[in-house]
């Protein structure tokens, strides 16, 4: 048998061709997949730069919502030790007799017997009202009452604060 040699050729450049097809295919899918991962590649760059400019944001905000607490800590803790000194002063000027407190009486009860003399102690800035002082122990306890009044006030104001930080 004899094999015609132009069929032979015609036989092996049609195979080249189609090989040579099949590598072109092979490499336009592989350029393909790689445009393919570039771009996924560049999306999780990109997510991954938005994920941590967020991140930092949120670190910035933590950060100044920390300082203004800071400093609202130190406010309230001025506040408290001041409050604490004046009570302090106030409870020394009553233990020495420096200062004494009285309380203004209504002349209405002072007539209906109270006791109290009608006259007003010299040097009062009350216009010739009554007036009858405490007993330094009374005074001491009104002084401590206060005092927990005023620290519980300025623990309201530093809540108040603490809240009014947290809240936009």
């Amino acid at each position: 048998m004899v094999v015609p040699w132009k069929t032979v050729g015609v036989l092996v450049l049609v195979l080249i061709g189609a090989g040579s097809a099949w590598q072109f295919q092979e490499w336009r899918y592989g350029r393909q997949l790689a445009e393919q991962a570039g771009l996924h590649a560049e999306t999780l760059n990109q997510l991954t730069q938005a994920a941590a400019t967020a991140q930092q944001a949120e670190q910035d905000k933590r950060l100044a919502l920390e300082q203004r607490l800071a400093v609202s800590e130190q406010t309230h803790f001025e506040k408290m030790t001041d409050a604490q000194k004046n009570q302090d002063r106030l409870r020394d000027r009553l233990a020495t007799s420096d200062l004494r407190l009285s309380v203004l009486l209504d002349t209405a009860d002072a007539a209906k017997g109270c006791g109290v003399p009608a006259t007003a102690g010299a040097g009062g800035v009350d216009h010739a009202a009554v007036r009858a002082r405490l007993d330094p122990a009374h005074a001491q306890r009104i002084i401590a009452i206060t005092d927990e009044g005023d620290r519980g006030m300025i623990a309201l104001q530093a809540c108040q604060a603490y809240i009014h930080a947290l809240t936009p």
